[in-house]
């Protein structure tokens, strides 16, 4: 079993003018979407192709597209979010993609009715698509508006026979997790741990009704300011192979030598 590290565009915000600090020599894997236009996503393909990268993108492709729309109207109606999106990965499974990650389940209100009926509809959906176009399909549970924890409980109370049925795979985003249910994660991962394959790694820096995602580092793991996320990482380094890829932003402008410093720590949780 090895897992693979890598970068997240969101690192860059997906600035094309960047691509080229995507490319870190210690990794082989990108994990990027919300393009600006579909140009600039033809040479980040062409720079991922030169430089020997694997890559998987997390929907939506372009920027300004349906991210949330699969079940509940968001920004877009569900049927145009889902001619979008299969669309994406029609494309996607011919240009090489290692998976497309998408937001789900997604729903607007957790009082909606017939919950699990509405995720099975979609997850059947998605098995079509990943059935069809033979590309892996990783899900994304987020957090609700108000930063509400529904979809990340919604997920937590379906039967897990009926995912395992679909045979899709899920996205951890720790972050969302430690916000939504805090030290009760390990309640909520148990079940989920044979279904993970992409990791979202970062910390979180709280700013009244705000907060943005900052590299993991052992220095903020005592601070009052930050979560713990050590054990978090290491419950995920057990079982299958996985992604762990560093989601943070610029928005706390990391150094490098933080950065580099967050990556040789994680290697060291993850024995890569």
């Amino acid at each position: 079993m090895t897992h693979e590290l890598g970068f997240s565009g969101s690192t860059i915000m997906s600035n094309p003018n960047q691509f080229a600090r995507l490319f870190n020599a210690r990794f082989k894997h990108v994990e990027i979407g919300e393009f600006p236009t579909y140009i600039d996503f033809e040479s980040f393909l062409q720079l991922s192709r030169e430089k020997g990268y694997r890559y998987g993108i997390h929907s939506p492709l372009i920027r300004g597209e349906s991210k949330y729309d699969l079940l509940d109207f968001i920004s877009f109606e569900p049927e145009q979010a889902r001619l979008q999106f299969e669309d994406e990965v029609r494309t996607l499974s011919q240009l090489g993609a290692a998976y497309v990650l998408v937001h789900f389940p997604f729903i607007k209100d957790s009082s909606s009715q017939d919950i699990i009926e509405r995720v099975k509809e979609g997850l059947s959906f998605l098995n079509r698509l990943q059935e069809n176009y033979k590309i892996l399909i990783v899900c994304e549970p987020k957090l609700g508006p108000s930063m509400s924890p529904h979809n990340i409980e919604i997920l937590h109370d379906f039967p897990k026979q009926l995912w395992e049925a679909y045979g899709l795979s899920l996205c951890i985003d720790i972050g969302d997790y430690l916000l939504a249910v805090g030290e009760e994660w390990p309640v909520y991962l148990k079940q989920l741990q044979p279904f993970i394959k992409v990791v979202h790694l970062h910390n979180i820096l709280i700013e009244g009704a705000k907060y943005i995602w900052v590299p993991p580092h052992p220095a903020l793991e005592e601070s009052n300011e930050y979560f713990r996320i050590k054990p978090i990482v290491e419950y995920l380094a057990r079982g299958q192979a996985k992604y762990f890829i560093f989601e943070h932003t610029p928005h706390s402008n990391p150094s490098d030598q933080f950065v580099n410093e967050s990556i040789s720590w994680i290697e060291s949780l993850l024995h890569v």
